[in-house]
């Protein structure tokens, strides 16, 4: 997990280590508001912070809030807007306007309800925060809000419109399949947007730490490799060996577990060819058609590094869009 995700997992460590947390959530935002609904700022009794709720807007006010919240032990909801002098003084001058919970863990959020947030979140299973700012009542929810699991949509509920909802999804995941100097570029890319990269290529001279520091490697033949890391809906996989050898096996493997997104490098003819063998293969038209291919949005990409550009920005496109 990177560190632009492990929000409540850190609120969960300073608390539990004596220096106390808070965690403040986008709940509303109007206009060009900086950050979308649902991105949390945790904020530790000693002022140290993770996360973000406004890019560097309203960051201070809200720590002082939270600090107040810390030590009374209440909730607080909070709106900093354009027409707000308040928002001005701390740097909200685009034009949007935000409001934003402020949760002091141990008030109505407790350590077992963030605890247990983030046992969900390491076992990779969807879970619904859900917060009645009538009632102060929390809990998490598994079944419901089908729709806002799928398009990673934090909100009001609107039969309840006090009510709301902070969608945890698994973090993403990314799996590149060949060691090339494409992947050297967009692994950090990825990790920077939020990803949890994993390198697959059987090749140890191409997949070393030296080529790839601090990122996961296996040595396995792609399929097995796959297998054993377990792509789901939140996990994008990329191809680049250009060696069917290498690529197919790890396709093969993947196409009907569900990954929000499938690209392999190559020419159009390439994929021509490689439509085909999927077909041989058994796999349907509707199946095929997961794979974007040739990989990447279409800018004139040159580079490795233009490359993995493009690759990252048509998974993007893919998870909040849809393919």
């Amino acid at each position: 997990m990177d560190s632009f995700d492990d929000i409540p997992e850190q609120a969960l460590a300073w608390h539990r280590d004596g220096t106390g947390a808070v965690l403040a959530t986008v709940t509303q935002t109007w206009g060009s508001a900086p950050r979308r609904v649902g991105s949390m700022l945790a904020i530790s009794g000693g002022g140290e912070i993770a996360g973000s709720v406004s890019g560097g807007c309203v960051e201070g006010a809200v720590i002082v809030e939270a600090l107040e919240a810390l030590e009374d032990g209440k909730t607080r909801e909070l709106e900093f807007g354009v027409s707000d002098d308040d928002a001005f003084a701390v740097g909200l001058a685009c034009g949007g306007t935000i409001r934003v919970m402020v949760d002091p863990v141990g008030g109505a959020l407790t350590e077992a309800l963030l605890a247990e947030l983030v046992a969900s979140r390491a076992a990779r299973q969807p879970v619904a925060l859900v917060a009645d700012l009538d009632t102060g009542a929390r809990r998490l929810d598994r079944a419901g809000h089908a729709a806002r699991f799928r398009m990673d949509r934090s909100g009001f509920e609107e039969e309840a419109p006090r009510r709301f909802v902070a969608i945890h999804n698994p973090p993403l995941r990314l799996i590149v399949v060949g060691a090339v100097h494409i992947a050297q570029a967009l692994v950090p890319m990825a990790r920077l947007a939020g990803y949890d990269p994993v390198v697959i290529d059987p090749r140890e001279t191409f997949a070393s730490p030296a080529r790839f520091p601090d990122t996961r490697l296996l040595h396995d033949w792609p399929d097995e490799a796959v297998g054993q890391v377990g792509p789901d809906s939140r996990t994008a996989l990329v191809l680049l060996t250009h060696d069917p050898k290498l690529d197919d096996p790890a396709l093969q493997a993947a196409l009907r577990r569900g990954c929000f997104y499938i690209g392999a490098l190559g020419s159009t003819r390439t994929h021509a060819k490689r439509v085909e063998r999927l077909a041989q293969a058994g796999f349907t038209e509707a199946e095929i058609a997961q794979v974007h291919g040739p990989v990447g949005l279409d800018i004139g990409a040159a580079s490795p590094a233009e490359i993995a550009v493009s690759v990252l920005a048509e998974m993007t496109r893919v998870l909040r869009r849809g393919a």
